[in-house]
């Protein structure tokens, strides 16, 4: 039998767990009542995902700290719109989650250490920057799977690194190449991260350079290449950039000093040791029974198992 190609599947985790908790009806519960929508529903995408790409190796991306505290010393507005409001004492950059959400997130780590599928996230980092770290060193082709804009950053057609953009749903997610991003942008995907600079971001709580949108902000890039050298373009008496954009630049210089580094997905972590190949049957069947059994996994279980072992062979 021929072994399949490598490639690397890359989760965004969060990114899909939220998803499969607001998408998957709450009713699903396990025999205790606790809420299971998200685990089966994370399982299920997985199943999904698996089946389609026949990844080699795949590994869930885990936000250690989804707010770094060096990126909101940069910029202080950093997903602010995202942190609960709590009494004095209290760590004040916790994320809103809700309370059903919460209590199924050690269940979906014991899921994945029963699987033996691979969680690996990094203190005081992101996801995406777990994410740009193993997607930039992976040395085989890579499927991205996240519905953050942000990572289309690392999109490299050379390299084979492709993101899998489940804002429709995980359904109907959309293949992003560089092509797509040109054409939906009009910039490359290696002038994604100063695009999103430049124009701003809600989501992220980045309020990009006041008066410029997606087509200024496509156009100084395509003009002037990166945020250097529109910045660099907005100092020269000499440059032909015209007044107006000239005057909004100038006057977001301080933002535009830090903004970068706050937007650029982080590639270069040590991430330790791992393992990410994708095994082809649960790593601890025992735990896969007792956990089904406590959570009524019930279907979800068999189709990712199913996944795990990939197409029947003739």
């Amino acid at each position: 039998m021929t072994s399949p190609p490598p490639r690397l599947m890359l989760l965004d985790t969060a990114s899909l767990y939220f998803r499969a908790f607001f998408g998957v009806p709450d009713s699903m519960r396990a025999p205790d009542g606790t809420p299971v929508n998200a685990v089966r529903g994370l399982m299920d995408f997985i199943s999904r995902l698996v089946g389609e790409y026949q990844p080699t190796h795949l590994v869930c991306c885990w936000d250690n700290d989804w707010r770094p505290q060096w990126r909101v010393d940069l910029i202080p507005t950093y997903k602010a719109h995202r942190v609960v409001v709590v009494t004095p004492g209290d760590n004040p950059d916790v994320e809103e989650v809700p309370d059903p959400l919460e209590t199924q997130i050690p269940i979906i780590l014991d899921v994945l250490a029963a699987y033996g599928i691979c969680v690996v996230g990094a203190d005081h980092h992101e996801a995406d920057d777990v994410i740009g770290t193993l997607a930039t060193n992976a040395g085989m082709p890579v499927d991205i799977v996240t519905g953050d804009r942000d990572l289309f950053q690392l999109v490299d057609d050379e390299a084979e690194v492709r993101v899998l953009y489940t804002a429709r749903g995980v359904g109907r997610h959309e293949k992003v190449t560089n092509q797509v991003i040109r054409d939906k942008y009009d910039v490359d995907a290696n002038q994604y991260a100063d695009f999103a600079t430049l124009r701003g971001d809600n989501s992220d709580g980045l309020p990009g350079v006041a008066g410029v949108g997606d087509k200024t902000a496509a156009t100084l890039l395509n003009r002037f290449t990166d945020i250097d050298g529109v910045v660099a373009a907005a100092g020269d008496p000499d440059s032909d950039l015209a007044p107006g954009p000239r005057g909004k630049i100038k006057a977001a210089a301080d933002y535009l000093a830090v903004a970068p580094q706050v937007v650029t997905v982080v590639r270069d972590l040590d991430l330790g040791e791992y393992d990410a190949t994708l095994p082809r049957t649960p790593k601890d069947p025992d735990a896969v029974v007792a956990l089904d059994k406590r959570w009524d996994l019930g279907s979800a279980a068999v189709r990712l198992v199913e996944a795990l072992q990939g197409p029947a062979q003739d």
